[in-house]
């Protein structure tokens, strides 16, 4: 994988990463230093399926 696409695929994740984590916030009630870390983590794998499936449905 080259350079590009290697950073094309990252900044896609924390694109995906950054808006699930702000809906994670604005659903929650209160923001405690532990939920941001959950949310964060369920971002982060939300995102990389999210990436992944993409790309799956991009190879039919």
């Amino acid at each position: 994988m080259s350079a590009g696409r290697l950073g094309a695929l990252a900044a896609e994740i924390l694109v995906w990463q950054a808006a699930l984590t702000a809906l994670w916030l604005v659903l929650i009630s209160t923001v405690d230093p532990l939920e941001l870390f959950v949310g964060l983590g369920c971002a982060l794998l939300g995102a990389i399926a999210a990436t992944a499936a993409r790309r799956a449905v991009s190879c039919l």
